[in-house]
């Protein structure tokens, strides 16, 4: 299984960016997939999850961050929305989760090469 993230950048405070990370290896197109990031400093942490039609958020990701897939190309994304300085970070994709929960980095075997998402203030 690869997963291969694009889409970020830098940008303003205030701006958004779409995440795409697409999965070759396996069809994923109910499957968890999962978006976690990791700051300087800091653990990796859980933004957001999608599986079959049920998604789920961290508290910091809830009303400006949206995950949504599309089945048929086999890409998760994220679309990050009224940016904070504080979402600066690496941003990785994850999938092939194992019994553990949506929300534990653990949980999941195969991992994106991860992408920098940079906000100025």
């Amino acid at each position: 299984v690869q997963l291969v993230e694009s889409g970020g950048g830098l940008v303003q405070a205030g701006g958004s960016l779409r995440l795409s990370c697409v999965a070759s290896g396996r069809n994923f197109s109910t499957a968890p997939m999962g978006w976690f990031r990791q700051a300087p400093g800091k653990e990796r942490e859980f933004v957001a999850c999608i599986s079959g039609s049920r998604t789920y958020y961290a508290d910091s990701a809830k009303g400006r961050f949206t995950i949504s897939r599309d089945s048929a190309k086999n890409t998760v994304y994220l679309q990050v929305n009224s940016l904070k300085s504080e979402d600066t970070a690496v941003y990785y994709c994850a999938a092939e989760r194992n019994s553990g929960s949506v929300y534990f980095a653990d949980s999941y075997e195969s991992w994106g090469q991860g992408i920098q998402v940079t906000v100025s203030s």
